[in-house]
């Protein structure tokens, strides 16, 4: 069996971490740098970075906080966030991300996933995926969350591998900062329709949360921000726990 990836997540706005509950009521969470090299030091797996105020002005910023990066962490590392281009993946993978994730981008213009896989390598590619249950449902939303898709979630995870993702970040919205836990029964269908990695995020309070996610679906990892942010639980006392579970862990 595979060893499970534990990835905290940065969500970078104007050159900040910041952290909020279902996409809103953001608040301040440290210098990314810093913190990136504070995981990479202390049992991260991987990191994901994600811009979620990105703007074409923004972009030039983003790459040099990704070269700033590449130099402090010894780890891999995804960066997303308004990649709208083969050139604007390019940019990001040439100052040093491992991988780039792209989510509204992917399906405005889903042509752009085969783009970038042909491009650079399915490897390289993450698919971010927002989801919200609505009644018994769940759909995909793009746009920060503000836009419902009407697209069923399975459905756009199967096509997102088809065009060549080479792995999906599934995020629910109705879980996102709750620390209910993760949202166990979609995040499980969409791992077993797919033969590629998927991340899950969204809903992690305590290390019971990810034993669950690991012993009840098949994902790959489980992604979180402000639980490690905030140290609530440290990534080596987490990952200590799962191994008591017998939960194979990198």
């Amino acid at each position: 069996m595979l060893k499970k990836r534990i990835i905290p997540c940065l969500d970078i706005k104007d050159g900040r971490v910041v952290k909020g509950i279902q996409f809103l009521e953001l608040k301040d969470a440290g210098n990314p740098v810093e913190l990136a090299s504070f995981y990479s030091k202390n049992g991260a797996d991987e990191l994901v970075f994600l811009d979620i105020s990105a703007t074409l002005e923004k972009r030039k910023t983003l790459a040099e906080m990704v070269t700033q990066l590449a130099k402090e962490i010894n780890i891999p590392f995804t960066v997303g966030g308004g990649i709208q281009s083969v050139e604007d993946a390019k940019l990001l993978l040439q100052s040093g991300a491992d991988k780039v994730s792209i989510n509204s981008a992917a399906v405005l213009n889903p042509s752009l996933i085969t783009q970038i896989s042909n491009e650079f390598g399915s490897q390289s590619l993450v698919v971010a995926i927002d989801i919200k249950k609505i009644e018994n449902d769940w759909f995909v939303f793009i746009k920060g969350g503000t836009e419902s898709t009407g697209i069923p979630a399975v459905d756009w995870a199967k096509k997102a591998e088809a065009l060549g993702a080479g792995e999906l970040l599934i995020t629910s919205m109705n879980n996102d900062g709750s620390k209910n836990g993760f949202a166990l029964e979609i995040t499980n269908a969409i791992s077993k329709a797919v033969s590629i990695p998927v991340i899950a995020s969204g809903g992690a309070g305590n290390a019971e949360d990810f034993i669950d996610l690991f012993t009840k679906t098949e994902v790959s990892a489980g992604l979180a921000a402000s639980i490690f942010h905030f140290n609530e639980v440290p990534i080596a006392t987490l990952k200590n726990i799962l191994k008591t579970q017998n939960i194979p862990i990198r």
